[in-house]
C-alpha cells in the first residue's frame, strides 16, 4: 500500500496526530515522560526528537504502524517496522494459524483482508455466500468492499443495503483519516460512486429487513432464503510488522437461530 507523501516535517505531523487524538501537549508529555515545553519544541521544529522519542510519542498517540515508519523517516531515521509479504516463508506459521482460525468458523463465513480490503484468505462459508457473483468480480485480487457494494456483486441481495453501505463507507472514512493511502482513497471513491441496485431496501415491494436489537445486521438473500448476520472484526495485538498490523479477520456470525441452523445444515 503506497503512502502519500506530505510536504511537512515530523513536528507538524506529530502535532496533527495529537490534535486528532484530542490530547493537549501537557497530557502527551506526561504520558511520554517528557515536558510540554519539549513537545512544543518538537512540534514547531525547534527540537529534533530522538528515535526513541518518536516511537514513544507514536505509541501514546496510537499511530498506525505504517505511519510510525513514516514519522521516523521524516525525523531522519530508518523505518523501525518491517513489511513482510504474506507469502514469505517467514510468514508460514501466521498463514497456518489463519487457515486454522478460518476453518474453525466454518460453516459461518469468515475471511481475512489487508489494509486496502483485499481478501487474502477465506473459508468455505464465505465461498458459499459468493455463489452467483460474476467471475470478473471474483478474479484476483478480490476486494471485500468491491464484492459487497458493486451492483453486480452482493449488493442486489442485501435487504438493508442503504444502512449496510453507509456503515461500510463510514468505516473506510475512518481508516482514510488514519492512513494516508492513495489506493484506499481511490477504492473509496470507486465504491461510493456505485449506483444502488433497483429496488434497494424494499423499494420493489419485498418485506423490509428484520432488525437485530444488539447490532446492525447484514441481511442477505441466499439460495432462496433470507440470512441475517452480525459482523465481527479482529486484529493482531502489538504487531511488529506492517503487513501483520494491517490484517483483519472478519467473521459473519448468525444473528438468528434460523440462519445458524441453515448454515450448519450445509455441512452435515
Amino acid at each position: 500500500m503506497t503512502t502519500v507523501a506530505l510536504d511537512t516535517g515530523v513536528g507538524p505531523l506529530l502535532r496533527s496526530w495529537r490534535e486528532r487524538r484530542r490530547m493537549s501537549q501537557l497530557e502527551l508529555s506526561l504520558r511520554a515522560g517528557s515536558s510540554a515545553r519539549h513537545i512544543s519544541f518538537i512540534e514547531t521544529g525547534r527540537a529534533r526528537p530522538s528515535e526513541e522519542m518518536v516511537l514513544r510519542l507514536a505509541e501514546h498517540l496510537e499511530v498506525p504502524v505504517r505511519e510510525r515508519n513514516a514519522l521516523l523517516v521524516m525525523a531522519g531515521y530508518a523505518p523501525h517496522y518491517t513489511e513482510t509479504a504474506l507469502d514469505d516463508p517467514a510468514m508460514g506459521a501466521l498463514r497456518d494459524g489463519l487457515d486454522r482460525l478460518l476453518g474453525g468458523y466454518d460453516p459461518y463465513p469468515a475471511f481475512v483482508v489487508d489494509g486496502t480490503y483485499t481478501v487474502v484468505a477465506a473459508n468455505q462459508g464465505m465461498t458459499r455466500l459468493l455463489d452467483g457473483v460474476p467471475d470478473h468480480l471474483l478474479a484476483p485480487p478480490l476486494n471485500a468492499m468491491r464484492l459487497t457494494l458493486h451492483p453486480e456483486g452482493l449488493a442486489p441481495r442485501i435487504r438493508n443495503l442503504r444502512a449496510w453501505r453507509a456503515d461500510l463507507l463510514a468505516q473506510m472514512e475512518r481508516q482514510i483519516a488514519l492512513v494516508r493511502s492513495a489506493e484506499l482513497r481511490e477504492l473509496y471513491e470507486e465504491v461510493a460512486g456505485y449506483p444502488l441496485p433497483p429496488g434497494a431496501d424494499g423499494a420493489d415491494g419485498r418485506p423490509s429487513a428484520p432488525s437485530v436489537p444488539f447490532a446492525l445486521p447484514l441481511v442477505i438473500e441466499h439460495d432462496g432464503r433470507v440470512l441475517s448476520f452480525v459482523a465481527s472484526i479482529a486484529t493482531f495485538n502489538t504487531p511488529m510488522d506492517v503487513t501483520v498490523a494491517e490484517l483483519a479477520v472478519e467473521t459473519l456470525l448468525p444473528a438468528d437461530p434460523e440462519t445458524g441452523a441453515y448454515l450448519r445444515s450445509l455441512v452435515l
